[in-house]
């Protein structure tokens, strides 16, 4: 999709969301599990958790980088 390209390559964007949901996840989970006192319960919230925050972290990074706003001349 033309309209999505930008200055990083698309596996970069996708590593990027990989690891910060990695971290984001753990995060979920542990105030889920601190929330219900339930292991299964926090592993179900986190889990839906990472694959949709995946897919919005990714749009957001690439539609940010159609975005000239704030970036210096290279």
């Amino acid at each position: 999709m033309a309209l999505l390209r930008g200055a990083e390559t698309h596996i970069r964007s996708v590593l990027k969301a990989v690891s910060w949901r990695t971290l984001g996840t753990l995060d979920t989970f542990a105030i889920s599990w601190f929330m219900t006192g339930k292991v299964h319960i926090a592993g179900s919230i986190a889990g839906v958790e990472i694959v949709t925050k995946i897919a919005w972290y990714y749009l957001h990074e690439r539609v940010w980088a159609l975005v000239p706003w704030g970036r210096r001349p290279v």
